[in-house]
């Protein structure tokens, strides 16, 4: 028993795990930046007149979510998450806190999104019209949730790990988001500026995954000690015409 002071002991508690062989600690980080290399395409934006009170939401066209760049071509919408390297047997629980996707503007708000096994996956409809909620899993079992303007929430969980797959509104075609499903907390979605940054991860190889959803995926090898960070950039092209 340590009775000679609070810091001494933590002190000497602290350099007994140090020099414990089997003790690590989940304490390294993999972080990028992910562009786009080459002369972006023009994309045409959302069209909505289909439905005149989604065209009412927006003072001037929707721009495609399709290819979403920054400053300097960072990529928006990629899905960067660990493929191999995770623990064997190390389970993650996973947060109580809701993942939410909101309908706004007849857009799905985000546009990408990573959620683990069962986490609570909370539905919005903010913009007070029908819209329906369409999951198209080929893991997980699918669901097609009709959101009227009186319904304001839904939720649902996914119970199997599942990369990527699409959401659709049946009322408006062009509204479509994604989500993977992971078993671990290890995923990032890039914004605007292109960056990720996956953190808490045990010394050890890990495969790294960049996915986006029409230019593919695309994969790296990286290793960390106990307390490393380690930068892992990608970059995408456009596919060669066939």
């Amino acid at each position: 028993m340590c009775v000679t002071g609070k810091r001494l002991c933590l002190a000497v508690a602290l350099v007994a795990a140090a020099l414990w062989p089997r003790v690590t600690f989940a304490a390294s980080t993999v972080t990028g930046t992910v562009t786009f290399d080459g002369k972006a395409p023009a994309l045409k934006p959302l069209a909505m007149d289909a439905d005149p009170a989604c065209a009412k939401k927006h003072t001037s066209p929707a721009p495609s979510e399709m290819l979403v760049l920054g400053n300097a071509n960072s990529m928006a919408n990629v899905m960067v998450y660990v493929t191999k390297g995770v623990p064997a047997g190390k389970t993650y629980p996973a947060p109580k806190t809701p993942v939410v996707l909101d309908q706004k503007g007849c857009q799905y708000v985000p546009h990408v999104m990573g959620i683990m096994v069962g986490q609570p996956y909370k539905i919005l409809n903010s913009d007070g019209i029908l819209h329906n909620l369409h999951a198209l899993p080929k893991i997980n079992s699918g669901f097609n949730k009709p959101m009227p303007a009186t319904v304001k929430e839904s939720s649902v969980t996914f119970d199997k790990a599942e990369a990527n797959f699409p959401i659709k509104c049946d009322v408006h075609p062009w509204m479509q988001a994604y989500i993977g499903v992971f078993t671990h907390p290890f995923f990032s979605v890039t914004s605007t500026d292109g960056k990720f940054t996956i953190s808490n991860l045990d010394p050890g190889t890990y495969e790294i995954t960049a996915w986006h959803e029409r230019l593919g995926t695309q994969t790296a090898s990286v290793t960390v000690g106990a307390t490393d960070t380690k930068t892992q950039n990608f970059k995408f092209t456009m596919p060669a015409p066939k």
